[in-house]
């Protein structure tokens, strides 16, 4: 697939969200170049796949000038033969002072099959910066389950909801009860039980 790309110039704001549903394999490249001072980029994506899908994230964010800032945080769940990778690259460049880059990737894991890489990266030509970056793959918290099913939760209705907890910082602002009703739904398809 071909390279998506954004050119943001100063004070302008640049928000995505990328959501990849149960069914559907994607590849999405993308590149960003914050411009002038004042730019910013933020970006979102959350997958679920619950069978043979293949998902690909290819992020490359560019800090050319000083003062600008960036966020990402993509959140998913593996489940079924699923192969997910997060491979994501902060570029801050030599005259780009004042930068505030960070980059988040967090993963579940629901299957013994399903597959899940991430690569963070920071690359940076500045020493007056605020960088960060972190990965996280693993499964649901069984303290969290014993938790909610001592209140009287099904397992079930206890995953889901702990699934649908960890993919809200994600959901598109606007749009959160309509995909957590999509997101309901796939689960429940995946095997949960309905809400009660």
């Amino acid at each position: 697939m071909a390279q998506e790309h954004h050119i943001v110039p100063a004070g302008e704001r640049l928000e995505l969200s990328f959501v990849v549903l149960p069914g559907e394999s994607r590849e999405i490249n993308l590149s960003i170049d914050l411009c002038g001072p004042g730019a910013e980029a933020h970006l979102k994506g959350l997958y679920l796949c619950a069978g043979s899908e293949n998902v690909r994230f290819n992020i490359l964010m560019n800090h050319l000038t000083p003062g600008c800032k960036s966020t990402q945080i993509f959140k998913g769940i593996a489940g079924g033969d699923a192969s997910v990778s997060f491979e994501g690259r902060i570029v801050v460049a030599p005259d780009a002072q004042q930068t505030e880059a960070y980059q988040e990737s967090h993963n579940i894991v629901l299957s013994d099959n399903a597959k899940v890489t991430t690569q963070p990266q920071l690359e940076i030509y500045a020493d007056d910066v605020k960088c960060s970056h972190g990965a996280t793959v693993g499964r649901l918290n069984e303290d969290e389950l014993y938790y909610m099913r001592s209140r009287g939760i099904p397992e079930g209705s206890a995953k889901v909801l702990q699934m649908l907890s960890f993919l809200s910082p994600v959901i598109p602002q606007g749009r959160e009860e309509e995909v957590e009703e999509l997101l309901y739904r796939h689960i429940v398809s995946a095997g949960a039980p309905a809400r009660p």
